[in-house]
């Protein structure tokens, strides 16, 4: 069997998934159209799309002139005398609230004004209620908005011991963003921000790509559904749930439909059934050397190559352009195949250390790549020479790393209570407690 380097195959993977980037352009021609009320209703759905088009803001953001503060509106020009010895003394004038419109401020007087609400027509600055004397608002505050100036003018009086400079604690229509600017890129990935800008500005509706389409296929006779009541010999499949989520959490679709066979022809069947679907097929299991490998058996013959990466765990892979029969013409789907070990930390580690990037790079996603750091051992570990031996480990806020479990690929649970991959290079054999060891954090 081949046997490859973790660099040279990590290389074969992204030569393998490269073109999908361009030839991906077809599909991204015809982007998904969302409303904004989609958005708004079911956000979750839509975190990490990425934007196929340049969005232009319809409107200026903030909208108009609006208070950074709860305090009074004024005119600048009436406190440019005031001081703690000749403090100035305004009447208080009908408060202006968040959402009500406000009337024109007559000279002399000074609006309450709460954060966020417009500022009135003859104000320009916002006085800090805790710079204002006293630093309160009366008890009983005469309403404000479009008939403000209607108002018996209030006997309330306040005072101010400082000047205040134009525009101060006022948030300018447009300070953000103005109309016809852009508001988000071309390639922008939706996040709480970017969902968030869209809604403030009132657009209709964004354009998207259509996410990358990952079709995953458990392998096994043995596997069956969580609930279901197990017969001697079999497990349950926790391969298509772990990986369903870790394909979904670099921003691809994916579509899991596992086969719970050993004969190669029920394999080619479901393949031939969702090739049309999809851009990119997953198969997990079935492709070491055993006498049923079942992965290996159907796709060899459709071009794909078998071997093995000088990696524990993980070892056995598969990979390249299969030509997936049509399941009802003779027409074949050539779509990039990757072919993962059946045991579930295997297929984990797998993932992570050549379809993670990947994925995540065609669908936008930035960074790519796990966050690296250095870490401490805690005990000393030996690691076969040759072999890049990536073990699970927990890092404490110290800096240093206790490995989790041992190295067989069964330990799951060793997995999910870790918070980092250790690697040990192939061309070390043993390291000391404190030794410095490189580590991807799988928490972030």
């Amino acid at each position: 069997m081949i046997r490859r380097t973790i660099d040279e195959h990590r290389d074969a993977i992204d030569a393998l998934l490269g073109p999908l980037g361009a030839g991906r352009s077809a599909r991204a021609s015809e982007p998904l159209r969302v409303s904004a009320d989609a958005l708004a209703a079911r956000p979750g759905d839509y975190q990490g799309r990425i934007l196929a088009a340049d969005v232009l803001s319809p409107t200026d953001l903030p909208g108009f002139d609006n208070s950074q503060m709860d305090g009074y509106a004024v005119s600048w020009f009436d406190l440019v005398t005031a001081s703690g010895e000749n403090p100035v003394k305004l009447e208080v004038a009908g408060q202006i609230a968040a959402g009500d419109p406000a009337g024109v401020l007559t000279p002399g007087t000074a609006a309450p004004i709460m954060t966020g609400a417009p500022v009135p027509p003859g104000a320009d600055a916002v006085v800090p209620i805790e710079q204002a004397v006293p630093p309160r608002f009366p008890e009983h505050l005469p309403q404000g908005g479009k008939h403000a100036t209607d108002e018996t003018p209030p006997s309330v009086n306040v005072e101010f011991i400082e000047p205040v400079t134009p525009g101060a604690f006022i948030r300018k229509a447009g300070s953000d963003v103005s109309a016809g600017d852009v508001l988000l890129r071309a390639g922008s990935s939706l996040g709480p921000a970017q969902l968030g800008v869209i809604a403030g500005t009132g657009l209709r509706e964004v354009q998207v790509l259509p996410r990358i389409r990952v079709l995953l296929v458990s392998t096994g006779h043995e596997i069956r559904d969580a609930g279901t009541t197990l017969e001697p010999g079999q497990i349950f499949d926790s391969n298509s749930v772990a990986l369903s989520l870790a394909i979904i959490e670099t921003g691809c679709e994916v579509r899991a439909i596992p086969c719970r066979s050993d004969d190669a022809e029920v394999l080619l069947a479901i393949l031939s059934a969702n090739a049309p679907w999809a851009d990119i097929v997953v198969t997990v299991g079935g492709v070491s050397a055993g006498a049923r490998e079942v992965v290996r058996d159907a796709l060899t013959p459709l071009g794909v190559v078998f071997g093995k990466v000088a990696m524990q765990p993980g070892g056995p892979q598969g990979f390249g352009l299969a030509a997936i029969p049509a399941a009802a013409t003779d027409v074949a789907f050539v779509r990039p195949v990757i072919c993962m070990p059946g045991n579930p930390v295997s297929a984990l580690v797998t993932f992570e250390m050549f379809l993670r990037a990947p994925l995540r790079r065609l669908a936008g996603q930035n960074p790519a790549e796990r966050l690296r750091e250095v870490a401490m051992t805690v005990e000393a570990v030996d690691s076969p020479l040759g072999v890049h031996q990536i073990r699970r480990g927990f890092v404490d806020d110290e800096g240093t790393v206790t490995l989790v479990g041992g190295t067989s690929s069964h330990l799951l649970h060793s997995y999910a209570s870790s918070n980092v991959l250790v690697h040990i290079p192939a061309d070390v054999a043993h390291l000391d407690a404190g030794d410095p060891v490189m580590v991807w954090r799988i928490d972030d």
